[in-house]
């Protein structure tokens, strides 16, 4: 069966481009930041009632044009764990180039026991150069664009990774980068899962100092940690040499890890050898091969994944009444943060004479009737039967109502026809 996640990028909602530029900066407008966040928590209601899975939002910071309002995931996360009753509440994801990892671990461990399990968590190693530069100056991060990452050329039908066109200070900010960030996830995995642990990397010594251990722990020294706290915790002498980080997530051995990517095979190649979940923000012509890179890898690792399984692919959606409406609706509501974000990011193609081919054109978009959007998905999930499927809605600046109106309808008349495309390949491939 087809696991659909909702994520909402937190679009402060104006009527066009010019009253945007009238309440700059409109990111910090708290009258409309509150109108947003309620009608979020409706939707996210609304969607628990339908039965998605899962409910996630995003760590970015300081965007003063409003286009991604979403700095503090895990406050979101705890409220929405507390209204709702099914669904599973997480993140696209915490930006692990920049986070420590130890409050990362223990922010998500609270979060799983408020939701009693119902989470999942996502990692992210940080694209956009404002933030991270400045929010992951202390681990020596800098934003990076992954510069490895697939491109699907048409004129050949064919998947390539060269590099060959990357400055090499690209090549070094992203290869520390992803140092960073692998550091930060294995700190967080042995938080949730070792009674104690210690670490030694690029950027953590734990406990700190390592050489000698903390020696200055007074529960230490008069040997109550000793008899009391984790069994490696103090040596004979007293000294913390191991940390125990409370509590353990409710789940064992803990949440569903995701890890979003824009197509590196680095990224695929990583979360396939540790079993976690790939994020692909990518067309699935980019997609559909890597997976299957994916798929193989799992399985030397131990995994006995099948096809699609434990992957999740990413989908922006419009659908109408008409083709027409539906293309008006994706201008009304998609153009302006594609064109002054998507595409000033260098992260998409832009042609400003056809700025709606050139949104289509990135392939991350599904659009039309509800017949011809899943006729669209069928055959995306006959070459790539992901078991997850995110979608991305452009709230507030789509409004409440349009956002669970769409929500409803996919869950009603595509996600049926998705789930039969993924019970037959899991059939085909038993």
């Amino acid at each position: 069966m087809l696991k659909p996640l909702i994520q909402l990028y937190p679009v402060l909602p104006t009527k066009d481009e010019a009253e945007r530029a009238a309440l700059r900066p409109i990111g910090r407008n708290r009258e409309l930041y509150q109108k947003t966040l309620v009608g979020w928590h409706d939707i996210v209601r609304a969607a628990d009632d339908m039965g998605v899975w899962g409910a996630a939002t995003i760590e970015h910071h300081f965007w003063s044009e409003g286009y991604e309002v979403g700095p503090n995931p895990g406050v979101l996360d705890a409220y929405w764990a507390a209204i709702t009753k099914n669904i599973r509440v997480g993140q696209l994801g915490y930006v692990m180039s920049t986070q420590n990892p130890i409050r990362v671990a223990e922010e998500t461990a609270i979060l799983d026991h408020l939701a009693k399990g119902r989470t999942f968590v996502g990692f992210a190693r940080g694209y956009q150069s404002r933030w991270t530069n400045v929010v992951g100056q202390h681990l020596g991060a800098r934003a990076t664009k992954s510069p490895s990452a697939a491109v699907y050329n048409p004129s050949t039908q064919m998947v390539g990774f060269s590099q060959s066109t990357t400055k090499e200070r690209d090549l070094s900010d992203d290869a520390r980068n992803r140092a960073i960030f692998e550091e930060g996830v294995e700190i967080v995995i042995k938080a949730w899962t070792q009674e104690s642990f210690a670490h030694k990397g690029l950027n953590w010594s734990i406990p700190y100092p390592y050489e000698t251990g903390v020696d200055d722990w007074p529960l230490g020294k008069q040997g109550v940690t000793g008899r009391l706290g984790a069994p490696r915790e103090v040596d004979q002498d007293g000294n913390v040499r191991e940390v125990c980080v409370v509590p353990a997530p409710y789940q064992t051995p803990h949440p569903p890890v995701f890890v979003s990517g824009s197509g590196s095979p680095e990224t695929i190649e990583y979360c396939a050898a540790r079993g976690f979940i790939p994020v692909y923000f990518t067309n699935i012509n980019t997609a559909a091969p890597l997976s299957q890179r994916y798929l193989q890898i799992a399985r030397n690792a131990g995994y006995g994944w099948r096809p699609g399984q434990n992957q999740c692919l990413v989908r922006w959606m419009q659908i109408g009444k008409t083709e027409e409406d539906a293309r008006e609706r994706v201008m009304r509501w998609d153009s302006d943060i594609f064109k002054n974000f998507y595409a000033a990011m260098g992260r998409r193609k832009m042609d400003l004479s056809d700025l709606y081919g050139s949104i289509i054109g990135s392939g991350l978009y599904v659009v039309g009737t509800v017949e011809s959007v899943r006729q669209q998905l069928v055959e995306q999930w006959k070459q790539f039967p992901a078991e997850h499927i995110c979608l991305i809605f452009h709230y507030a600046q789509m409004p409440k109502e349009d956002v669970i109106e769409t929500l409803d309808l996919f869950m009603k008349h595509i996600k049926p026809a998705l789930d039969e495309v993924i019970d037959r390949t899991m059939r085909n491939a038993a």
